[in-house]
């Protein structure tokens, strides 16, 4: 039960919680993100990815500091491995029970890269799972669309276009009134088929973000995309091969709908062949031709004459083995970084020629071959463990759809958070995005970048609103009147009510508690009737049922022994039968009555002592039953009745009731206060309604 102040048509209720951000993966690195948020009792994990530079378990996000059995739920942004790749480890090798949510895209192409990911995979010693696994996390994903709002155990949470790659997600979710909004990879710029990131409509408290670029400022489109074709054009142009590493899907698309526009424009290059190597292309395009409706209105609009996936110039490489390489050519490959696969065996062959070239179109990970490249070291080393010359020229063009700080500084403005949390970053770029920011907002926002297993806690001082509901909210009250309710709390909204509009209002059902007790019975009904009216004033006798109720709370009922339910209780003689429905002043009667009836039953006899004086009638009633109810209590009691004193013998303390003051006089005071108690109880057991 809830007592409390009105106000308006709410109640305030004092509150105050500490939540916990910690990153068990991308903290001060890029790679693996996996971010815990602790609030109120709930865990969200924000992605689940593996480390690029790593492989087996020392790739996953620190999964050993973690319960994983208590996290509530999993939001995943986007489709790549370093986001989403840890999924089905953390569903199968671990004790996860949560629920797991992405876009409708992002499942789509998740299937097919991770299948492709446990295929090359297959024969490592380390590999994290299989495709059985696979499959079985797989049927654990639930779908969310874009602005859909949804509620698990009590976290509200919805998504929106992150920009980033097709079907990417920021998502915004709250807990008790807390909101949390969790960037991912995100780019608020259009591209050639994208459409950039959006501004939810409400700010959140928590801002975690990505700090991929740090302080860079990204090159116009116009400029790197310039940069990016005259590149291919003259590595080609002089007799090399171009190879472009890139993720299976994403910036691939992007790149795919430039070179097939400059070919298109240049005649003098359609006879060189342009190669997308990925085993999933085909389903890929099939996916993004599927999603058409959630890119740009120029792709769009170019779909409705022709589809723009559908190349004349580019064409699909199922494996080194099916390339040509007698010539010119331009061959984009995965992985991007160079870590393996066909992008990192051409790499190896083409790297001791000075006339071939390579593109690094977006961002790499620390440790990766990508990442040592572009310092132009004078060797390599191949995977057979051969050191080989580097004389290929690098190009780093990016088209990573990431923010950079003109971005994010932009998005922090028209979100508002209270509290920034910078993840997916090197150190020194986070530190310096921090920086800047902090010179930037200092007057509003504090900035946190903490470490992989490190932990942020923010303190929320605020009020929990409840609503006043039904009948209770139906009187007009003003501020100061005292409102008394059953307050019902669910996914942090509360709620006050009358327990009689508890099921219109709730899920919640009344139910009533019937008690009964069965006593063996000796003597007559006669004898019951006259007990209980010289206790109870309120009762009601019902001669030709053996019942009498008492204060309409009560009903005592002798059951003859012929009428017993022998299977219910198995007697020798009659039953008085006790039954009423339980609530403070019903079971202070029923008490009252069980130790009358026991009394009489132990020495009926005293029943038939009547007074002598009317006028004294009361007065012995009170006495008597005084003296039977101490005796229930105690052996030794006994009534002076020269003195009107009850007289009685406590572990071997002697003690005195006066009748008529209802003064106790006792020397310890343990005992004292103890027949005190009793005194009271036995008066309210005898006028339970004054």
């Amino acid at each position: 039960m809830a007592s409390s102040k009105r106000k308006g048509a709410s109640i305030e209720l004092e509150d105050g919680s500490v939540m916990d951000i910690t990153p068990i993966g991308a903290g001060s690195e890029v790679g693996r993100s996996c971010i815990i948020v602790k609030f109120k009792g709930k865990q969200v994990m924000l992605d689940c990815g593996i480390h690029p530079a790593h492989a087996g378990l020392i790739a996953l996000p620190f999964f050993d500091t973690i319960d994983t059995s208590k996290i509530d739920l999993v939001l995943i942004s986007h489709f790549h491995l370093d986001h989403a790749a840890a999924i089905p480890y953390l569903t199968e090798k671990t004790d996860f029970k949560g629920r797991i949510f992405m876009t409708h895209p992002t499942k789509a192409v998740f299937k097919l890269l991770l299948a492709d990911y446990v295929k090359v995979s297959h024969h490592a010693e380390d590999m994290l799972y299989d495709e059985k696994d696979l499959q079985a996390c797989l049927d654990k994903i639930e779908r969310i669309n874009y602005h859909e709002e949804l509620n698990v155990n009590g976290i509200k949470f919805r998504c929106y276009n992150a920009g980033h790659v097709l079907g990417a997600a920021m998502f915004m979710f709250d807990i008790a009134g807390v909101k949390v909004l969790y960037t991912g990879d995100f780019s608020k710029h259009d591209d050639r088929h994208l459409v950039g990131a959006e501004v939810p409509s409400y700010s959140p408290d928590v801002l975690i973000v990505e700090s991929t670029y740090g302080i860079q400022i990204h090159e116009e489109r116009v400029k790197r995309e310039s940069r990016f074709t005259q590149f291919v054009h003259r590595t080609v142009s002089q007799g090399g091969r171009c190879l472009i590493p890139v993720f299976a899907l994403g910036r691939a698309q992007e790149l795919l709908l430039i070179l097939e526009e400059y070919w298109n424009e240049h005649p003098e290059l359609q006879t060189v062949p342009i190669y997308y190597a990925s085993s999933l292309a085909k389903r890929c395009m099939t996916i993004f031709q599927t999603y058409i409706n959630m890119m740009n209105k120029k792709i769009q609009r170019e779909y409705e004459v022709s589809n723009p996936f559908v190349f004349k110039h580019i064409h699909n490489l199922k494996s080194a083995e099916h390339l040509n390489d007698s010539g010119p050519v331009v061959v984009m490959a995965s992985p991007a970084m160079l870590q393996s696969g066909l992008s990192r065996q051409l790499f190896e062959k083409w790297a001791s020629d000075s006339k071939n070239g390579i593109i690094i179109p977006g961002y790499c990970v620390e440790g990766t071959l990508a990442k040592t490249i572009m310092s132009t070291p004078p060797t390599i080393t191949t995977t057979n463990g051969i050191e080989i010359p580097f004389r290929m020229p690098v190009e780093y063009t990016s088209f990573s759809a990431h923010s950079d700080y003109a971005q994010t500084s932009e998005f922090i403005r028209d979100t508002k958070p209270k509290y920034i949390v910078l993840v997916h970053g090197d150190p020194q770029e986070m530190q310096r995005l921090k920086s800047k920011l902090t010179e930037e907002h200092a007057d509003r926002i504090q900035i946190f970048t903490p470490r992989n297993c490190e932990t942020v806690e923010l303190k929320f001082q605020g009020e929990k609103m409840a609503k006043i509901v039904g009948a209770l909210a139906s009187e007009k009250l003003k501020d100061g009147d005292v409102v008394t309710g059953m307050l019902i709390s669910k996914d942090f909204d509360h709620s006050v009510i009358s327990a009689d509009d508890l099921m219109k209002f709730t899920d919640l059902t009344t139910h009533t508690i019937t008690q009964r007790q069965l006593l063996p019975f000796r003597n007559t009904f006669g004898l019951l009737v006259h007990l209980i009216e010289q206790v109870y004033e309120n009762r009601k006798v019902y001669r030709e049922r053996l019942t009498i109720v008492v204060h309409g709370l009560v009903t005592l009922t002798v059951i003859k022994h012929d009428s017993l339910n022998k299977q219910e209780y198995r007697a020798s003689g009659d039953v008085l039968s006790i039954e009423w429905n339980s609530e403070p002043v019903s079971d202070m009667i029923a008490d009252s009555l069980l130790t009358l009836i026991l009394q009489m039953e132990s020495n009926p006899a005293i029943l038939h002592t009547q007074p002598q004086d009317e006028s004294n009638h009361e007065e012995f009633e009170n006495i008597d039953i005084i003296l039977r109810l101490l005796k229930h209590r105690f052996t030794q009691v006994e009534f002076d009745t020269d003195s009107n004193e009850f007289r009685l013998t406590v572990d071997n303390v002697s003690a005195v009731i006066n009748h008529r003051t209802k003064e106790i006089t006792c020397e310890n005071k343990d005992i004292h206060d103890q027949l005190k108690g009793i005194l009271r109880r036995i008066e309210k057991a005898l006028y339970p309604l004054e």
